[in-house]
């Protein structure tokens, strides 16, 4: 599997307008090679999928906030909305937008609505606030959509780059939610914040090389290294976290590789390059990927199922893969892949 093959090419190009248009918008596909990209950006938008995900962001802040690992909420459905390329301009969109700004904290990040219980450490009450495992895929969120050059996206993404720490970004929450953390110790990074903040600064060229991602990344591949002996706030990097699954949303391979093979310094690195050939070996006979996990609040999509393979997750797959090909040092930082 030394490549992408014209035949998965053009298996991708037939695939959902999503695959299409970010097929269109990467660097896989040949010059040429796919067509009529307004007709297929267009034909996205309009999806009934696509504009489903868009209606359930009209309560932007709402529904409360009960678990950041649960594929329904509203900031899951945002972040892939951005990452498939939907602009803040695009039908729908501004009034999302514009609920998030409403909701800016005091300290900079953006806020969702939240109801911690006592006995956790919290009010008990209904609040807005934030926290390390929500924030920073907010934020992520505006800078795709086109907004990252606004002064209240840059006010939080300052904020949130100022609670690393030398072992990378830790369990930290807004003062409305009082003394809630997850169950882990207050000195250890927590990898899944770790991450998505991870997540947010690969998309801003500024950041890659700073002192802040180098901890971040060194953080992360620690956790690879050690994985049998260190599962802080616990989170396992075991068989579940080895399956392949989309969108990425949580603490698994894919979606730490997807991030890790954006810092160009980093591709050589040989832990990094372990993670990338576990999730390589998982390709069939023609290079394609089917799902091992499937978010149940995605059915219907074509990784919402595990029977045959998936357009989406085969490309977000291979743009990882052809990330990790390009000489250490290389940047894209105009393309999506």
């Amino acid at each position: 599997m030394d490549g992408l093959s014209p035949e998965l090419v053009e298996w991708l190009a037939a695939g959902p307008p999503w695959v299409q248009h970010r097929l269109q918008r990467g660097t896989l596909a040949e010059p040429g090679g796919v067509e009529g990209t307004q007709t297929v950006r267009q034909a996205m938008l309009s999806h009934p999928l696509v504009q489903g995900l868009v209606g359930d962001l009209a309560q932007w802040p709402l529904p409360m906030l009960n678990s950041h690992k649960s594929a329904r909420h509203p900031m899951h459905r945002l972040a892939f909305l951005a990452d498939i390329g939907l602009r803040a301009e695009d039908p729908g969109m501004g009034a999302v937008v514009e609920r998030i700004l409403a909701h800016q904290s005091p300290q900079g990040p953006f806020q969702l609505a939240a109801n911690i219980s006592p006995s956790y450490g919290g009010s008990g009450q209904d609040v807005y606030a934030w926290a390390l495992c929500d924030a920073p895929l907010v934020v992520f969120s505006l800078v795709r959509l086109g907004l990252g050059g606004e002064a209240p996206v840059r006010q939080a993404i300052e904020h949130l780059v100022s609670l690393v720490r030398p072992n990378g970004w830790p369990c930290a929450v807004s003062p409305e939610l009082g003394r809630w953390r997850g169950p882990g110790r207050k000195e250890d990074p927590c990898p899944y914040a770790n991450l998505v903040m991870l997540k947010l600064l690969a998309e801003l060229p500024e950041y890659h090389d700073s002192p802040q991602v180098h901890s971040g990344v060194e953080t992360a591949l620690e956790l690879w290294t050690l994985s049998q002996e260190r599962h802080p706030y616990m989170f396992f990097m075991g068989t579940d976290f080895r399956k392949l699954k989309a969108p990425l949303i949580w603490y698994d391979i894919l979606h730490l590789t997807d991030v890790l093979s954006r810092f160009a310094w980093l591709r050589g690195d040989p832990r990094l390059g372990e993670m990338v050939e576990v999730v390589r070996s998982k390709a069939d006979a023609s290079g394609r990927f089917t799902l091992e996990s499937i978010w149940k609040a995605w059915e219907g999509w074509d990784f919402g199922q595990k029977k045959s393979p998936s357009p989406w997750l085969t490309l977000v797959i291979w743009e990882m893969l052809e990330r990790m090909e390009r000489p250490t040092g290389v940047a894209c930082n105009v393309c999506v892949s």
